[in-house]
C-alpha cells in the first residue's frame, strides 16, 4: 500500500489520483478504474450505494493490459463480474496459489472470487457460479439472467436481466419456485460466508435505521 507517488514494497513507483496525469505506463502494466461514491454513474438503474439494486452495484470496470489480452483497444465485455473476482483473477494469472492457512497453521477460508482472465481472450466468457450481495441487510442473487433483489425489510423481486435491467417489472409472482431456489442459494451463502443479520446489534432507543427511511421507492 502506498499513497501519493511514494515507491510500493517491491521499489515500483506507484501512481494514485484522479487527476489527467495519471496514465497507464507500459505495455507490461495491468491499471483499472472503478468510478467511486454514492449515486456516481448509476443512471438508469434503480437506488444507490448500499441498496444492492443495480444503481448501487452496477460499475464499469476498465483492464489496460496490452500484453496479456487479444482483444483490441475499446473491446467491450458485457458479462457481469464481482469486486471478489479481482483478487481471483490476480492470483491466476500471477500463478500464485492462495494460501489455504496462516503461517500459524490458522485455517484460511477458501476464496469466494472466480477468476474472469478468459475474458482477456475470450469475450463471450462468463462467470459459471451465481453472484451474492449484502450490504446492510440489502441482498440479492444473479443466477445467470435471472437476478432476485430484496430491500432490508420489504419482499424479494426477480428480474430478468436480460429485458429489465432498470427492475421495474418484477416476475416473483410467476416465478414461485425459481424464487424459493434462488433465496436457498443465497441463504447457504450466506450460512458458508457468516453473513450476519441485520442490523448487528440493536439500535439505541430514538435511533432510526437510516436503510428503512420511509421515502424508499
Amino acid at each position: 500500500e502506498c499513497y501519493g507517488d511514494l515507491p510500493g514494497s517491491d521499489g515500483t513507483k506507484c501512481k494514485v489520483g484522479n487527476d489527467p496525469s495519471r496514465m497507464p505506463g507500459g505495455r507490461d502494466t495491468f491499471m483499472s478504474y472503478d468510478l467511486p461514491w454514492a449515486n456516481a454513474s448509476n443512471t438508469p438503474f434503480r437506488l444507490f450505494k448500499s441498496w444492492v439494486h443495480e444503481g448501487g452495484i452496477a460499475t464499469p470496470f476498465i483492464l489496460h493490459w496490452p500484453n496479456g489480452t487479444s482483444h483490441d483497444a475499446g473491446t467491450i465485455h458485457h458479462q457481469p463480474w464481482i469486486m471478489l473476482d479481482i483478487a481471483a483473477t490476480i492470483y491466476d494469472v500471477c500463478g500464485v496459489p492462495y494460501p489455504t492457512s496462516t503461517p500459524n497453521g490458522v485455517p484460511i477460508s477458501p476464496l469466494e472470487g472466480r477468476s474472469f482472465a478468459s475474458v482477456c481472450h475470450d469475450n463471450d466468457s462468463h462467470r459459471p457460479q451465481p453472484l451474492f450481495w449484502e450490504h446492510q441487510g440489502n441482498r440479492a442473487v444473479r443466477d445467470g439472467k435471472w437476478k432476485l433483489v430484496n430491500r432490508h425489510g420489504c419482499a424479494w423481486e426477480l428480474f430478468d436481466m436480460d429485458m429489465d435491467r432498470t427492475e421495474l417489472h418484477d416476475c416473483a409472482g410467476a416465478q414461485h419456485e425459481r424464487v424459493t431456489t434462488m433465496i436457498a442459494k443465497w441463504e447457504a451463502w450466506a450460512l458458508r460466508c457468516d453473513v450476519k443479520s441485520w442490523p448487528h446489534t440493536e439500535l439505541p432507543e430514538g435511533e432510526i435505521d437510516w436503510c428503512q427511511f420511509p421515502w424508499l421507492w
